[in-house]
């Protein structure tokens, strides 16, 4: 369930309400790209900026238009345990096949508080839960050996590594082996992952060139490692574009650009600098995106 290109969906918005069509209309462009699986609700969904009631609506959404095609990883986490225990309960209620579960933002818990918070989700929710390890936007790293902790609860199945950081995912993968499955939260960390026994990746630039992304992963899975090293290349300056102001913002206005969505986010993010907005077009028309 956990490889390959899965993208970390945008959130659409139209008028400030969730624009229930447009995210309907991805999901099944996804579907036919070659998407292997969809995360409603990550940080790329502008999750933090949901209420509850559009949270569980954007996942129902998700759960109703896949009708089981692909998997469905809900985004459940939050910085509140019984939090996050409720909003994964409801993530299971509307049919997700798993959940992602990013680490406690701001109230930076020790190792031994993270290792605790992950297995009482763990417990109180019977579902697949994959880890969300960002440090950079929570504020703590969830170290290698408290990931070794972890896998040996059975309903812990895999880890989103978005450190960047190659020799700690080496770290992860030798101390843990098969016991869970380790995915890239960076895409220009995606081709080395996958060369030190990752699986995938879940993925910003998939919102934009879903095909390319799962064509990548596709070739490194079937040995064609030269095809996918070409299209690790092709899509860096993509890569590099999608975070060039705070994600999602370049992913929302690129997908504007191509008529996909309306171009609006939810503050405190606001609109792309005008010289930043030309940067994403030319990357965008390179690619023959738009």
């Amino acid at each position: 369930m956990i490889k390959g290109s899965i993208v970390a969906i945008v959130t659409p918005f139209k008028n400030g309400k969730v624009d229930e069509k447009a995210l309907g209309d991805l999901i099944e462009w996804h579907i036919a790209q070659g998407t292997n699986a969809i995360v409603p609700c990550g940080t790329t969904g502008e999750s933090a900026t949901l209420d509850y009631d559009e949270h569980y609506r954007v996942i129902e959404i998700t759960v109703n238009v896949v009708n089981k095609k692909i998997p469905v990883i809900a985004g459940t986490g939050s910085n509140a345990t019984d939090e996050t225990i409720m909003i994964t309960e409801k993530a299971k209620k509307y049919g997700a096949d798993a959940a992602l579960l990013v680490s406690p933002y701001y109230n930076k818990p020790t190792q031994e508080g993270l290792y605790r918070h992950y297995k009482a989700v763990a417990e109180a929710v019977d579902i697949p839960q994959v880890l969300y390890n960002v440090p950079g936007r929570t504020g703590v790293n969830i170290l290698p050996s408290t990931v070794a902790r972890l896998a040996e609860i059975k309903n812990i199945v895999a880890i989103k590594e978005a450190t960047g950081d190659m020799k700690q995912v080496s770290e992860i993968i030798r101390l843990c082996g098969d016991r869970i499955t380790v995915v890239s939260g960076d895409d220009f960390t995606t081709l080395p992952l996958l060369a030190l026994g990752g699986k995938g990746v879940i993925s910003v630039s998939a919102n934009l060139a879903p095909k390319d992304v799962a064509d990548m992963c596709s070739c490194w899975e079937r040995g064609l490692l030269e095809d996918a090293r070409a299209l690790h290349y092709k899509l860096e300056p993509l890569n590099q574009a999608m975070f060039i102001e705070t994600n999602p913002t370049p992913a929302k206005t690129a997908l504007a650009m191509m008529g996909k969505i309306q171009e609006e986010v939810r503050m405190p993010l606001c609109e792309m600098s005008p010289a930043n907005k030309e940067k994403l077009r030319k990357v965008l028309a390179d690619l023959r995106l738009i």
